[in-house]
């Protein structure tokens, strides 16, 4: 049987941190040119990586950037599209290819967002349900339901747009943060969508944080992704449904304030179309 084909304008940039076995594992299965960001690693990641798999390339960074990470690989990556990946996560045989044909008839499609199986039962993550399901409808130029938001671990970009609106930041960090990046892309008039045709597998790593742990990480990126896009007024609302929330919700406000000088220098509130894609999609979810 013939491997599938490699497509030319794409690369796999994936961020990582101390997950040296399963980047060994990850890494061989991309159909494409793969950049790994290392962000810092202490378990030998680099070392191991180069020696083992000389073809990656090997970006390695000075501390924990976060997601910024990301940025880093597609400045790097120098071709039309980039698909992202976790360290724990590859796109099907033939999908990065058949993503970026995708990407190439819809001009206006900055982020692909593709099906997402998790674990070897290859059960469907519900997120992906939500997508399919989006209540911003199906405009005839983009692929699929319309989107304001994705997920990183399953997602090709379009690197002008992707470049046009900063990419991900070095305020948000991670989890989360691709709530900002999609505010950008949709403000500057780019679509996303979601292709339920092309699929990525996921196979979540055990070194994972706590969930406690994540839920606040998350809970300090959507702060901070609203200091930085938001109204005030939605600001107040964040603050408060988070304090509400319990013990993860008060940790991401406490994690949030050092931050909040950043995200203010960098404050654009998004545009009122914008603001009324968020309404209706809070709607569609109460």
């Amino acid at each position: 049987m013939s491997s599938p084909a490699r497509p030319d304008d794409v690369t796999v940039v994936v961020m990582s941190q101390n997950r040296r076995e399963d980047l060994l594992a990850t890494l061989p299965r991309h159909e494409a040119p793969v950049v790994l960001v290392d962000n810092a690693s202490t378990d030998g990641t680099v070392e191991a990586v180069r020696a083992t798999l000389p073809e990656v390339t090997v970006l390695p960074q000075e501390h924990n950037t976060g997601s910024y990470a990301r940025t880093v690989g597609v400045e790097h990556a120098g071709t039309a599209f980039v698909a992202f990946a976790d360290d724990d996560s590859w796109w099907a045989p033939g999908d990065l290819a058949r993503a970026a044909e995708i990407m190439r008839a819809h001009p206006r499609l900055a982020v692909l967002n593709a099906r997402i199986l998790v674990g070897p039962q290859e059960r469907l993550d519900p997120i992906c349900a939500e997508m399919a399901r989006s209540p911003l409808g199906t405009p005839a130029d983009l692929p699929g339901p319309a989107l304001l938001g994705f997920v990183a671990c399953g997602a090709m970009v379009r690197t002008e747009a992707f470049l046009a609106v900063g990419g991900f930041d070095d305020v948000v960090r991670f989890p989360g943060e691709e709530e900002r990046l999609a505010l950008d892309l949709a403000a500057a008039g780019w679509g996303m969508a979601y292709v339920d045709g092309v699929t990525v597998h996921h196979h979540p790593s055990p070194r994972r944080h706590a969930p406690e742990q994540r839920r606040a990480a998350i809970w300090r990126s959507r702060l901070l992704t609203a200091v930085m896009r938001r109204p005030w007024p939605d600001v107040g609302r964040l603050v408060l449904e988070a304090l509400r929330t319990g013990a993860p919700g008060r940790r991401g406000v406490l994690r949030a304030i050092p931050e909040v000088p950043a995200a203010l220098r960098r404050r654009r509130v998004v545009p009122e179309r914008v603001r009324a894609d968020l309404r209706m999609l809070a709607e569609a979810t109460t």
